[in-house]
């Protein structure tokens, strides 16, 4: 589609000469002779690019250009000039011009001008549009993680994100798959297409070949019209299959012949319909041993195995719980409005202790019920919940851990940083000292541990 150009001059000969040069290159050009015949043009119908004249009887080109950007927000615009001097094309950049064009100027100039600034608009377009999808793709659960295992698996997926290859999301409930998931979207080339979730293991199975795959109309009792499965709504984009260890045997055999041959067949019909689909899966079940137990497909598997992300549970990441309570204590203090900016250091030292076995889904549980228990400006050790308070080492005492020398040096550890720093007011070079230990090895020590001043 041929880019719009608006050309805003009182100066009808230049008009036309220019509306000539554009519309030979291709260009859809407007013209308006006054500021506010301008305004009506863009209101009647927007334009990609605008070239108005600096000085115009009424309302000029300074005075134009931000009434333009409201209407039209991010377009370029281009001022024009015959009384052109370096300080007004200066003053025309810094009041937002994209660019000056000092009068006479011939054809390829502003041709290239236009050019350059339609380029510049479509970038910005296309980092506006990525940072929605992000934002779309993750909303208000974005992947929070400082850990290694979080940032080596954050790697992998950004190279997974980029190739249609069907992804295996693995891991323990409430580690985060969905959210995983939904970012391999919003990283790859389908961004601007469909992102479907379901879960397997929440549909009955007697509608879940339907819902995936859809039916006509007739195809069985109560299925009055005809309906497009979820494999056709992700045409084009992604669709995420979470507790694909739940799927039923016969529709496995299904959803095989879907990866294989790239078409869907719905319930009741006897053509089947291709489809582009990337498929992303999840599960918190070890695969192996459904397959070992006749519950599961081998070949499916190894169909949907191509990239395997094996997502950690929130113990083997425990260098990421103080971001996470922090990114929880502001998403909550927002929402139920609540003035808790912070939590203390002793129970903070509670959640970095206990095992987390629903991970970063009971964590968040936990952080919003601490928030609407406090009294304070501070989450505090009595706003956590028992099973919390009471975790020994970084394991619950009925696991026995108690009983680890490991994890009663790292504790003890951990224990002589906190009372060095607490001892210097948190100056981490004099509680170096005090430790016997580097600066950079006390920093280091900080993170591994999770410590605040």
């Amino acid at each position: 589609m041929a880019q719009r150009i608006l050309i805003v001059d009182d100066d009808e000969a230049f008009r036309e000469s220019l509306e000539l040069v554009l519309a030979s290159e291709g260009y859809e050009v407007a013209t308006a002779d006054c500021g506010e015949r301008a305004l009506e043009r863009i209101e009647e119908q927007p334009v990609d690019v605008v070239l108005c004249d600096l000085r115009m009887p009424g309302v000029d080109g300074f005075e134009l250009m931000p009434q333009i950007a409201r209407q039209l927000p991010g377009a370029p615009i281009v001022l024009m000039s015959a009384y052109g001097t370096e300080d007004l094309a200066v003053e025309a950049m810094r009041r937002g011009a994209y660019d000056y064009l000092a009068k006479p100027f011939q054809p390829s100039e502003v041709v290239l001008t236009i050019r350059k600034a339609w380029e510049r608009e479509k970038l910005r377009q296309a980092n506006a549009r990525l940072q929605r999808d992000v934002q779309r793709a993750v909303g208000d659960r974005p992947i929070v993680a400082a850990s290694k295992p979080m940032i080596e698996l954050l790697e992998l997926l950004e190279r997974t994100a980029t190739y249609k290859t069907t992804a295996l999301l693995t891991g323990e409930s409430g580690t985060g798959k969905e959210v995983l998931a939904r970012a391999i979207h919003a990283q790859s080339p389908r961004r601007d297409e469909a992102f479907v979730a379901v879960n397997c293991g929440a549909i009955p199975e007697n509608l879940l070949e339907s819902e995936l795959f859809g039916h006509a109309k007739g195809a069985f009792t109560g299925a009055a019209r005809a309906r497009r499965g979820l494999f056709v709504e992700a045409n084009g984009g992604s669709i995420f299959l979470d507790e694909i260890g739940e799927l039923p045997a016969a529709l496995q055999v299904k959803l095989l012949r879907v990866l294989q041959e790239e078409e869907v067949r719905p319930v009741g019909e006897t053509k089947a319909q291709q489809v582009d689909v990337r498929v992303i899966a999840a599960t918190s079940r070890e695969l192996e041993r459904e397959i070992e137990a006749g519950r599961f497909r081998e070949d499916l598997f190894y169909r949907l195995n191509v990239m395997h992300l094996r997502v950690p549970p929130l113990r083997e990441r425990r260098e990421d719980i103080p971001l996470l309570t922090d990114h929880f204590l502001a998403h909550f203090r927002d929402a139920l409005g609540k003035p808790v900016r912070t939590i203390t250091d002793e129970a903070l030292e509670r959640l970095a202790g206990y095992s987390w076995p629903g991970n970063v889904r009971e964590l968040e549980n936990v952080i919003e019920r601490a928030l609407i228990l406090a009294d304070t400006d501070r989450i505090t050790l009595q706003n956590l919940p028992e099973s919390v308070v009471s975790a020994i080492g970084g394991e619950d005492p009925s696991e026995g851990s108690s009983y680890s020398l490991k994890r009663a040096k790292r504790a003890a550890e951990a224990d002589t940083i906190r009372r060095a720093l607490t001892a210097t007011g948190g100056n981490r070079t004099h509680a170096a000292k005090l430790l016997e230990i580097s600066h950079r090895a006390l920093l280091y020590k900080i993170k591994e541990f999770g410590l605040r001043d």
